[in-house]
């Protein structure tokens, strides 16, 4: 299954964008492959702002498509599925732009955690959010146990998780874990994404970075790479460079 999340520029916002809304937007191994593809062209791209949205259909993405996983071995399973899973997941959360998720439709399991990964989140009203893996005999594996917990009370987690509870729109904004409700939720999510045009990129990725490493997500690397970017623009840097290339001694200055 190919072509199944899609990604377009409109001048500066790229948008991803879930299609596959005969599965409620499941997602397939060769859509992972696809989001992954996606998030690499965004980041070399001169895209600011990033919306993550999805096919009319019941849900925003019900999670991970049983087919895909379902007779993997338990070795494939952990190694390929899960892992491979994260790891897209991951490169989400610590996209340089700022990230919002429209969810116009339920998001569970491993759609939750998709949502979960952006920076903020705009639902309708009819929206809910879930962790129904036990259901199936599973677990979250695609950092809803971990990421979750940051955005989340524990005990709001562990009723998704344990209880098999559905949150509502309306709990998940007073729980903070979505930024607004409405019922034009898209034309919402673009006027929000407007007024953070007039921001300075540079400074809305710096402070995104601050943030991410204040709740532990991926610290070490965030913190050499906030050290790397100021050390950039020091003169000591363009005097060693120079130095190097013209094989002489460095006249490092301080400035």
């Amino acid at each position: 299954m190919s072509g199944r999340v899609e990604l377009r520029f409109d001048g500066d916002l790229a948008e991803i964008r879930l299609n596959n809304p005969e599965k409620m937007n499941a997602f397939s191994a060769p859509m992972l492959d696809e989001l992954a593809a996606h998030l690499e062209k965004i980041e070399r791209s001169p895209a600011r702002l990033v919306l993550l949205s999805a096919a009319p259909a019941k849900c925003f993405c019900s999670g991970a498509d049983i087919s895909g996983w379902g007779g993997l071995s338990p070795a494939e399973f952990a190694r390929h599925w899960v892992r491979g899973g994260h790891r897209i997941f991951d490169r989400l959360a610590r996209l340089s732009r700022p990230t919002l998720a429209l969810l116009e439709g339920h998001a569970f399991g491993g759609g939750l955690e998709l949502a979960a990964a952006c920076d903020i989140r705009i639902m309708t009203p009819r929206a809910s959010i879930a962790l129904p893996e036990s259901g199936i005999g599973i677990v979250p594996g695609w950092s809803g146990s971990q990421r979750l917990i940051r955005l989340l009370p524990e005990p709001v987690v562990k009723e998704m998780a344990l209880f098999g509870r559905r949150i509502s729109a309306a709990r998940a904004l007073e729980l903070g874990f979505a930024a607004a409700v409405c019922e034009a939720a898209r034309t919402e999510a673009l006027a929000v994404l407007e007024r953070a045009r007039g921001l300075s990129p540079r400074a809305t990725e710096i402070a995104k970075n601050m943030i991410h490493a204040g709740r532990g997500e991926d610290r070490a690397a965030l913190i050499e790479a906030l050290g790397s970017a100021a050390i950039a623009a020091a003169a000591d840097r363009s005097e060693g460079v120079a130095a190097f290339q013209g094989k002489r001694p460095a006249e490092f200055t301080g400035n």
